[in-house]
């Protein structure tokens, strides 16, 4: 399947449904909760698969999940896939696959969509237990809470759900996925109303940013990991490559520097690779996808600049970006 399987005849661009949605917990037809059982497959490159990166590394999943990595890059095989090309003789060490694409064949042979990332894999079958790469980060949060570390953040408060839940769907529509509805268009009429959607959202985003550090108050939740991957590539890649070229992020006052506090905290910047992102939305998938000779990394922007002082301190009427709560949730 290619994205164009993915464009309305307006010209707009409509996601595919993930395929395997079965949500993890411990009622019948649930996904077994276990450590060990499960790898976690992204690419440093992909925003639904880093936030899910984000939350592992803040809730110290990492014992219980392991980590597979698929490259920036797609492999021009004639399909769209993903594969293990940054392990040795390109195979991931655990799956023993080459392809994203063979971990879908073994769970539904008529898979006819796009494998896609982040994919929580069982190990034993190599087979895909679940992409839905948008409640991921809530199980990770919740039904997984036993093998949190110590003392982990509170992502995904139980007072707080409602809210979050709400922010996070505006999220997905109008940001999240608005920049790939203004890049994947193919009409001038889409692309303009997804474009006036984002930055609408943006600008009101903005607004709410200026005067609370994050967006639900003094802690980190959810909706700011799922708010910041985007942000994260916003000058490096969607600004030129998907055309959101209104503003960019370090013109907004606020978001800007709501993107450098988050940067700033561990967990989100450690895992923020922007050779990759630059190197998978300009010479993989973005310009010139047909005519690779052609293509050409851009040299900026300057990354030294997300680590500059911003402030934002002075907005949280608490010490510490997390709210703690002893398994909370």
């Amino acid at each position: 399947m290619s994205v164009n399987a993915e464009i309305r005849k307006d010209g707009s661009f409509n996601r595919q449904v993930n395929r395997f949605t079965t949500p993890f917990g411990e009622q019948p037809g649930e996904l077994p909760v276990q450590s060990g059982k499960y790898r976690l497959v992204w690419c440093a490159a992909c925003p639904w698969a880093h936030r899910a990166v984000i939350v592992r590394g803040l809730l110290g999943l990492e014992h219980a999940i392991s980590l597979g990595t698929v490259s920036p890059m797609r492999p021009r095989i004639g399909r769209v896939d993903w594969e293990f090309s940054l392990d040795a003789d390109g195979v991931d060490p655990v799956l023993g696959v080459t392809y994203m694409s063979e971990l879908y064949a073994n769970s539904d042979p008529e898979y006819a969509g796009r494998p896609t990332v982040p994919a929580m894999i069982d190990i034993g079958t190599r087979t895909v237990a679940n992409n839905d790469y948008f409640k991921l980060t809530n199980y990770l949060e919740t039904v997984w809470a036993e093998f949190h570390k110590k003392d982990a953040p509170v992502l995904y408060p139980v007072s707080m759900r409602g809210d979050i839940d709400a922010l996070n769907d505006v999220i997905f529509h109008e940001v999240n996925n608005g920049v790939y509805k203004c890049g994947f268009a193919q009409s001038q009429e889409a692309y303009e109303k997804a474009y006036d959607t984002l930055f609408a959202r943006l600008d009101d985003l903005n607004d709410r940013l200026s005067t609370r550090r994050f967006l639900h108050g003094d802690f980190i939740t959810d909706s700011d990991v799922r708010l910041y991957t985007t942000l994260a590539r916003f000058d490096a890649a969607y600004y030129s490559g998907f055309r959101t070229n209104r503003n960019l992020l370090r013109e907004f006052e606020h978001l800007w520097g709501y993107a450098r506090d988050l940067y700033q905290t561990p967990g989100f910047g450690d895992t923020t690779d922007f050779d990759a992102i630059k190197r998978h939305y300009f010479l993989s998938i973005t310009i010139n996808p047909d005519k690779p000779e052609i293509a050409i990394l851009p040299k900026g922007p300057d990354t030294a600049l997300w680590h500059s002082s911003h402030g934002r301190e002075r907005l949280s009427s608490r010490e510490g970006k997390f709210l703690r709560g002893g398994g909370s949730i």
